[in-house]
């Protein structure tokens, strides 16, 4: 899932993000329009804007963010992030991915086209830096892939239960641009939550990571993540259709936990095509 920028599931709280559900037909289209907030040990860092079209066969996705409160005085920072893609056979698979990141005179400007899964064109300005110890990311990383964007949403096929807990039996193989990783879920719990837009269930997944190229292996950032078994994310439907988003993730740190949450959760439905022939 793409709470998960340049740097793996950490970038999502580096600031820059960059009701209840009811089981209806796979075809159900909706717009979401959700707020978030970062903190990190209860301070406010960041916040940002999501925005979702789920349609029959098709899906887009925008986040804006910007960093906040105490963050504000040391630095200054927005960001984008957009992926747009199809539904086929009940899942989401992308075709492109953007992302641009501002930190102060830094940036980071990134664009992926992606074809069947597989990487077809990349760019990244400014160049990535080469590091001797890099595991290097071959054409086999860059093939059968989610960007992590689409990797953020979870559509879950059929008809049943989206609360059940085998919903939480996912794994993401996703590709940034820069690093190939998997991201594995698993159950933990459901907790009821409440915010505007939104009031039910959510499912809380607990979060695996596991890089596989594009990382330095003796980084303790990245030996961190690799052994922390308490991240979470607490998945929420999109109100008429059949994908979770984020309502909150949480990755504890050595000062305390990282936590994106949702402020807003508004759900707008979408005519779907037969609704506008019919007119």
């Amino acid at each position: 899932m793409h709470f998960f920028g340049k740097s793996g599931i950490g970038a999502a709280f580096g600031g820059l993000l960059v009701g209840l559900a009811v089981q209806t037909a796979a075809c159900a289209q909706a717009r979401l329009d959700a707020r978030y907030v970062v903190t990190l040990a209860g301070v406010t860092l960041g916040e940002g804007s999501w925005l979702v079209d789920v349609r029959e066969d098709s899906f887009a996705a925008e986040a804006k963010g910007s960093t906040a409160g105490l963050a504000k005085v040391f630095s200054s920072g927005h960001g984008t992030t957009a992926s747009r893609g199809a539904i086929k056979n009940g899942q989401l698979v992308p075709a492109s991915y953007a992302i641009y990141v501002k930190w102060g005179k830094r940036f980071e400007d990134l664009r992926m086209k992606i074809k069947d899964g597989a990487v077809k064109e990349l760019t990244i300005l400014p160049p990535a830096v080469e590091h001797p110890d890099r595991v290097r990311v071959t054409e086999a990383h860059r093939r059968n892939v989610l960007d992590p964007m689409t990797g953020s949403l979870l559509r879950v096929p059929g008809k049943g239960d989206l609360m059940a807990p085998n919903v939480c039996r996912q794994h993401a193989p996703i590709f940034d641009g820069r690093m190939r990783y998997d991201l594995t879920l698993a159950f933990k719990r459901i907790e009821q939550v409440k915010t505007a837009g939104y009031s039910g269930p959510a499912l809380v997944c607990a979060i695996y990571f596991a890089p596989l190229a594009g990382h330095v292996p003796n980084r303790s950032a990245v030996k961190y993540l690799i052994d922390q078994r308490d991240m979470e994310t607490w998945l929420v439907p999109i109100a008429g259709t059949r994908v979770l988003v984020p309502f909150k993730v949480v990755v504890p740190t050595p000062v305390g936990n990282g936590v994106l949450q949702a402020t807003q959760l508004a759900v707008t439905p979408l005519p779907t095509r037969a609704s506008m022939t019919a007119q």
